[in-house]
């Protein structure tokens, strides 16, 4: 694995480090504003530097990372975790996981609408679910 000595995009360094599939959606975030540099969106183009720090929003999760090395091509994961930190503060991770055990409501199929005072139930126990949620 050649290390890049001088200049690295920040779309091909995200895409070489593994945080997204492709290159073309690394360049789409970007774009998009979804990789920012102390608060500030970044561009494709932006030549990376060593010792920056990241924040990256790719779907509902969240990634701060530090770049500790540049690397040019794809590697294999644990090559790709050499060449930086990550410095995801601990609540927003639980946070990400914590998203996929929500309590999913479901109606009997054929039940049709939900009347008035169900939609009132159904919000309320969203409702207590949140307060318990946000409590812990």
């Amino acid at each position: 694995m050649a290390e890049a000595s001088e200049k690295l995009r920040i779309d091909k360094y995200l895409w070489a480090i593994r945080i997204f599939k492709t290159r073309s959606l690394a360049t789409e975030a970007c774009k998009a504003g979804r990789v920012k540099l102390k608060g500030q969106n970044v561009k494709p183009s932006y030549v990376v530097k060593v010792g920056e720090t990241f924040s990256i929003q790719k779907g509902i999760e969240r990634k701060v990372i530090l770049v500790t090395g540049l690397l040019e091509r794809r590697a294999d994961a644990t090559t790709a975790q050499k060449h930086y930190e990550d410095h995801t503060p601990e609540e927003e991770t639980y946070a990400y996981k914590s998203a996929f055990h929500a309590p999913i409501l479901k109606r009997d199929r054929g039940t049709g609408r939900p009347t008035k005072k169900d939609r009132r139930e159904i919000d309320d126990l969203q409702d207590d679910w949140k307060e318990s949620d946000s409590s812990e």
